[in-house]
């Protein structure tokens, strides 16, 4: 077994891919329409889904907000350099919220937050 996608509900497709894409350098690896159901799927990573995890983004066509409620925590990227990780994604628009901090004495992290309030933790390997 392996974990093949997480998904979340998007507001804006557009600027969804945009921030993932243009933002954190992920490549848009597919996008579908279902007229049927009234939606739009995207999928997002660093490497195909044949080699890794991915992001899945949904669109309910029609909805532009939801309530990301308290079990949501964040999802996690390593990163090479977390202080030019943050400066890169406050250059292009991107809102970081936290850090970079030193947590637990060893390891550097720190938040950025996507279009929608979703958190993604930046840690430093």
């Amino acid at each position: 077994m392996r974990i093949l996608h997480t998904m979340i509900r998007v507001g804006d497709m557009d600027k969804s891919i945009a921030f993932y894409t243009d933002v954190l350098g992920m490549k848009l690896l597919r996008r579908k329409e279902y007229p049927e159901g009234k939606y739009t799927l995207a999928f997002v990573g660093y490497g195909e889904e044949s080699e890794g995890a991915v992001i899945e983004l949904t669109y309910n066509w029609g909805v532009t907000s939801y309530e990301l409620g308290t079990g949501y925590g964040h999802i996690a990227i390593q990163v090479s350099d977390i202080r030019k990780a943050c400066e890169d994604v406050a250059a292009k628009g991107g809102k970081v919220t936290y850090g970079p901090a030193l947590h637990g004495g060893a390891t550097w992290i720190a938040f950025v937050e996507d279009p929608d309030g979703y958190k993604i933790e930046f840690i430093e390997r």
